[in-house]
């Protein structure tokens, strides 16, 4: 991985799940993805395309069991690729709020790219599935793509259908994700007076 090209490429391997995940920062939206969890892939699809991230993720997961582990593991791996694409985080933005809505439901995303794993959130999901999702697993997934990407990350979602508010966080998530990663042309350094994040 180079700076200039802001990629990686991850793999995991557990008991639980085997895992490989690509992600180019400045790509296009493109995205294969296959969890085995079909409303899961849609949401990693429109995290890609709202992102603009190029994002491929393969996932073989013990589903006999449940979602917790695909889910989960998913999210940990995305955020190693995140860490290893940014490198050093020389010149970009940092900070970035989005709120997005979608019908009834509004989420809320507030991040850093800080180097320091936070996690925050508020509101409930007015229906426990979506599909074969299980829909506090999108807080779940959240909470470990900012302890393992690094991100202080405060998350908020309000409305009355839980597609509509999982979809809308995965979206304010993607849109601010896009923000605070993207290179500020008038920097030169990392945006931290420590000189490092």
């Amino acid at each position: 991985m180079s700076d200039a090209d802001r990629t990686a490429a991850v793999s995991r391997e557990t008991s639980e799940t085997t895992i490989d995940v690509t992600l180019a920062i400045d790509g296009d939206g493109d995205a294969a993805v296959d969890t085995g969890i079909g409303f899961f892939d849609h949401m990693l699809e429109a995290f890609a395309k709202h992102g603009l991230f190029d994002l491929t993720v393969q996932c073989d997961g013990d589903l006999h069991i449940d979602d917790h582990h695909t889910v989960e593991d998913v999210a940990i791996v995305l955020g190693e690729a995140f860490v290893e694409a940014l490198g050093d985080k020389r010149g970009i933005v940092r900070y970035a709020d989005r709120k997005v809505p979608l019908d009834e439901a509004v989420a809320s995303v507030v991040v850093d790219v800080s180097g320091r794993p936070y996690f925050e959130f508020s509101g409930d999901f007015s229906q426990p599935y979506v599909g074969e999702f299980t829909s506090h697993m999108a807080e779940h997934f959240a909470m470990s793509l900012a302890m393992n990407a690094g991100l202080t990350l405060h998350v908020g979602v309000e409305g009355d259908n839980a597609h509509h508010e999982v979809e809308a966080m995965f979206k304010a998530l993607a849109r601010s994700l896009d923000d605070a990663t993207r290179v500020d042309p008038r920097r030169s350094d990392t945006p931290s007076t420590k000189g490092k994040l």
